[in-house]
């Protein structure tokens, strides 16, 4: 056998690296958590310096952080579909017996209710999307809201304080 017909090593892609190092080391801890002493020597062991783990470590937090906050505002919006489709359930139930009521049977209220159909049916789309381009703006503009609102506790928070204080 000559040195050209000696095989080729293999190659891996990035996410493949990943996923193997990541079935590696759960198997080779015998529990789910790492102490942070394990963690760096592993990265230690890979080549990887302090500095980078540690931005690796700052960024991975940040990522936490905003599915956080995603989550949170998806549960909002998800409160608000609630509330929409109680309110559009109990204006179409309030329409149709008036109709009865009135004795005609269902003429005109049938409309009423395929009308809050249709915005039942808008409203769960717009409330189950969670990706693209209204999705971030929608998030957007409900975290700078949000942000607002506890820099405006805080103040209020600080100014009873200060005014207790006296």
């Amino acid at each position: 056998m000559t040195v050209s017909d000696s095989p080729q090593p293999k190659t891996y892609q990035q996410e493949e690296i990943q996923q193997i190092l990541q079935i590696a080391i759960a198997r080779q801890t015998e529990s789910d958590e790492l102490t942070e002493a394990q963690l760096q020597e592993m990265a230690s062991d890979l080549g990887i310096s302090p500095a980078s783990l540690q931005e690796a470590q700052q960024e991975w937090l940040q990522q936490q952080i905003q599915q956080t906050k995603r989550q949170a505002f998806n549960l909002y919006r998800q409160e608000r579909f609630r509330q929409k489709t109680v309110t559009y359930a109990i204006l179409g139930g309030f329409l149709v017996a008036f109709d009865l009521i009135g004795g005609g049977g269902m003429s005109w209220s049938r409309y009423a209710i395929l009308i809050s159909g249709l915005f039942i049916a808008l409203s769960a789309w717009k409330t189950f999307q969670t990706r693209g381009e209204a999705y971030e703006r929608d998030f957007t503009r409900w975290e700078t809201k949000r942000q607002i609102k506890q820099t405006l506790t805080g103040l209020w928070n600080n100014v009873q304080k200060v005014l207790q204080g006296n």
